[in-house]
Formats: C-alpha cells, structure tokens, sequence
C-alpha cells in the first residue's frame, strides 16, 4: 500500500471514529437532559455535534483533495490540438484523463495551460508525501500587449465544480496554522496556436512543460516570435 493511500485510509478511521463518538455524545447528551442533568446533557451534545462537523468538514476536504492527482516524476497529464475558425479564433480539444475530448473557443495567437500544485514541506515532506496537482484553466493569448489589453479574452475552467470543500484559498490565506502545506501555481505552460496543431503537456518538479505532438505544432513553435 502507497503512503497516499495508506494517510487517506487512515483519514477515513479517523472520521468513522469522530462519527461514532459524535453519535454515541449525542444520545448520552439526549439522555442526560431527560433524566434533568442539563448541565451535562448540553455539554454532551454540543460535543457530539461539534465532533460531527469536524467529520463532516474533515470528509469535504478529502473529496477536493481527490480532485488533485499524485506526482512523484514527470508525466504527461494533457493533450491539446487546434482546428482555426474564422477571426482568428481556434477550436481547441483538451483531453486529460478521460476519453472524450473537452472542447472550448479560445480567442487570440497562443494558449496557456495552468495548474494548482500542492506541495508539501516539514514534517509532510519527511513523511514521503507526494506533490498533488490539478489542472486548472485554459485561456488564450495576443503576442500584442495592445491586443492582450483591448480584445475579448477567453478562459475556461477544467475543474469540476462542487467536489468537496475547495482548500486551495483556505490553505493560501491561512498559510499559517498549516505549516505542512505550500500551495503554489505550477509554472504555466503556452505555446502558439495553430491549425492542426498538437501539443503534449507534461507536469515535474518544476512545473507544467507543454512540447510539440506533431508536425504543424512544430512548425508554429518554430515560426513563433
């Protein structure tokens, strides 16, 4: 068994305990207050209660962290080809995971991939947990600052929505009560687009790295500005 699954199997012991705990507070809390002893039947079910937010909250937040996936070296995690449209704009066919093809409009002369990356320090990093990375946004992009500023943009979102309670913010603004936890943005990978073109997005240790999948891509990046 992997550490990641081994720490997540020990995350679900932990909340079956703090259920059962909160359950069993609850009654006595219930039962206490029918026999009359109100001062220890109100502190049993707040009790009770307060352990079963603290698996409720605990539960959310390992189904986010499942929306994230394990990297331990170099892999590729996306594929990205083009079909022009007229007025500059591009289809673009995101695969990542799945079979079926995400397909977006994206406006302007390149793409940009980006990623949330957890990364782990301390006391984590010497337990041997692994970065965790999500795949976050598509956008498109003008190589003219005057365009970049004045013309319509295009950004779409690869995450889907309501898997858990989303820790990335969390984590960010409350740096300080978790130690452990670095969340960073993995360096974002753009490359031109072009009709016909495929890249390959590879995600390591310094972040994502977008490269060349056929011949049209290479001749875009070789006729890039």
């Amino acid at each position: 068994m992997g550490l990641a699954s081994y720490y997540s199997m020990m995350a679900w012991i932990l909340i079956g305990l703090f259920v059962l705990l909160g359950v069993i507070l609850f009654f006595c809390g219930a039962r206490s207050l029918s026999r009359g002893r109100m001062s220890a039947g109100v502190l049993q079910g707040l009790a009770g209660l307060l352990l079963g937010v603290a698996a409720g909250l605990m539960m959310a937040v390992l189904a986010n962290l499942h929306t994230y996936s394990r990297l331990t070296y170099e892999a590729p995690v996306a594929e990205v080809r083009f079909q022009k449209r007229p007025n500059d704009h591009f289809w673009a066919f995101v695969t990542f995971g799945r079979p079926e093809a995400m397909i977006f409009e994206v406006k302007g002369d390149e793409w940009q991939l980006d990623a949330r990356v957890l990364k782990w320090k301390g006391s984590a990093l010497l337990l041997g947990s692994d970065t965790l990375y999500r795949l976050d946004r598509l956008s498109g992009r003008y190589r003219s600052i005057a365009q970049e500023r004045t013309q319509q943009r295009s950004v779409y979102s690869l995450v889907q929505k309501g898997l858990g309670l989303d820790i990335w913010p969390l984590v960010q603004r409350y740096s300080e009560w978790v130690p452990w936890v670095d969340a960073v943005y993995g360096n974002a990978a753009y490359m031109p687009m072009a009709d016909g073109a495929r890249f390959v997005v590879s995600v390591g240790a310094a972040g994502l790295v977008a490269r060349p999948g056929n011949r049209d891509a290479e001749k875009a990046v070789r006729n890039w500005p």
